[in-house]
């Protein structure tokens, strides 16, 4: 009988994932670099537009317009929807500065 792929004695509880996910969440999404998921180009976040005149904030690619984040609040509640966006790349702790692709 073969193992099956995720046996239940390898399964956490999501507090396992707390402390990865409060450090991705607390550094600053400014210092990011960003690849778009729609023309593949990627750059810094702060070259990307910003656009603040609706509910929220959506940000946009310079290069072809595709929206590679939309972040907005409501009834107490964070939303960030990232799906415009093909890869993330966040600096590392202490860093202070955004790592670039193949670094």
């Amino acid at each position: 009988m073969s193992t099956p792929p995720n046996p239940p004695d390898r399964r956490l509880d999501i507090n396992a994932a707390a402390g990865p996910l409060a450090e991705l969440f607390a550094v600053d999404l400014t210092l990011a670099t960003v690849q778009c998921d729609g023309c593949a180009v990627t750059t810094d976040l702060a070259r990307y537009d910003v656009y603040a005149d609706g509910p929220g904030l959506v940000i946009r690619c310079r290069g072809c317009d595709h929206v590679v984040l939309r972040y907005s609040t409501a009834g107490g509640r964070l939303r960030l929807d990232m799906t415009g966006t093909r890869l993330l790349i966040l600096p590392g702790a202490g860093s202070g500065a955004a790592a670039r692709p193949g670094s």
